[in-house]
């Protein structure tokens, strides 16, 4: 052939990097007896009940192609469980789509709004793969620093961003957040949305952790901005599902139509086992993301209580299952290095926050899903290292 292979593709495919948190966890794994505090799923396994609807689905022949935006019974489960949780209001014959994870329903999403041009707006630090979604489409991520502000985005924030970024197609927030685990309550939602109703600017709300919400009751940006909104969630976290791959995109009508040809033409539809588990999950899983919460909400006590005594400086997370800390003065503040050294010496795996983006720098993200004997371990590792690194 005369041509290098990789010339002939297409450039914003070949611009995206391998993700960093994955190389990282990928090294942490190869360490033998490393504690590995960077895992963002749930150590619980998916409920008994839930597993069993999947093999009487197998055993039942359920094996075959389903609707591209899923079983209408499924769908119907989902919207009585948004509007239950939530009280939310989605038609499931016209407003929902079941998709492989989140993940895919945020690709889907981008791939049917944006052109090149256009600009994504990103409260930072953020989840690894808004960014690179955008690129992919010829949209340009606009990253808006929050460290300064508690890792929230102020409406004051949101208004200048929009003026200053008048490409903004969508504004993308992620809530309970990972990696900082802030959240929002229903008044600072309702003045964020008083400066979005002014726009023509879609919102992509990524609220997979919802479930996951400690300090209050967990409001959706759906219920706030429904014409503006097109809402993300899913069973990953939730129910302990993160290997079944189930999410859903909820929307307006029209607006999901055109994401469920995306849909479509990636998957056809998601696996037919995975969505007879999701509709026992929604159906009789409702108390199955309470036994799990108050577990984590120990774990973050404890967690949080023990690095604060080291002298990190964090927010307590409101939700999701991640701490994310500010290192100690009189350290190593080059966070990569610093979570290196920690990995090399001490076999301890904590993410380094920049590897989150702007606004990072400095930090480490902590997941506590993971048992109390890891975070035990966890601390007592940290805290050898500190003593024998302090400046």
């Amino acid at each position: 052939m005369k041509s290098d292979l990789i010339s002939l593709m297409k450039p914003s495919v070949v611009a995206i990097k391998q993700q960093e948190i994955f190389k990282f966890n990928a090294r942490a794994k190869s360490i033998p007896g490393a504690v590995n505090m960077t895992v963002g799923e749930p150590n619980f396994h998916t409920p008994e009940h839930i597993k069993q609807a999947a093999i009487r689905a197998i055993e039942n022949n359920h094996t075959h192609y389903t609707v591209p935006e899923g079983n209408h019974e499924l769908l119907s489960a989902v919207a009585n469980y948004l509007h239950d949780k939530y009280d939310l209001n989605y038609d499931p014959k016209t407003q929902i789509v079941a998709t492989t994870g989140v993940t895919e329903g945020v690709f889907s999403a981008f791939n049917a709004i944006l052109q090149d041009g256009d600009e994504v707006l990103i409260p930072s630090p953020a989840f690894t793969i808004y960014g690179p979604d955008a690129d992919f489409n010829g949209a340009a991520p606009v990253y808006l620093d929050t460290s300064k502000t508690n890792f929230k985005v102020t409406p004051e924030m949101l208004a200048e961003a929009i003026r200053t970024n008048p490409r903004i197609k969508i504004f993308l927030l992620n809530f309970p957040s990972n990696p900082t685990g802030v959240s929002y309550t229903g008044a600072e939602l309702e003045a964020l949305a008083n400066v979005l109703r002014k726009h023509d600017i879609f919102v992509i709300s990524d609220e997979i952790y919802s479930e996951l919400t400690y300090n209050f009751k967990h409001v959706s940006f759906g219920n706030i901005l429904p014409e503006q909104t097109i809402l993300m969630n899913g069973l990953s976290k939730s129910h302990a599902m993160t290997g079944w791959r189930f999410g859903v995109v909820c929307g307006p009508a029209a607006v999901i139509s055109q994401i469920n040809k995306i849909h479509e033409l990636a998957t056809t539809s998601i696996t037919s086992i995975t969505q007879y588990a999701a509709l026992e999950a929604y159906t009789n899983g409702y108390d199955d993301p309470a036994i799990m919460r108050e577990q984590y909400q120990s774990r973050r006590d404890a967690l949080y209580e023990g690095l604060k005594e080291m002298g990190f400086d964090c927010p307590t997370p409101d939700g999701a299952f991640y701490l994310f800390a500010k290192i100690p003065e009189g350290f190593e503040q080059d966070d990569v290095k610093f979570a290196n050294e920690l990995l090399e010496e001490e076999h301890l795996a904590i993410l380094p926050g920049s590897f989150f983006g702007i606004g990072g720098e400095g930090h480490l993200r902590f997941s506590y899903a993971a048992s109390m004997e890891n975070i035990a371990k966890c601390l007592s590792k940290l805290s050898l290292f500190l003593k024998n690194h302090k400046n």
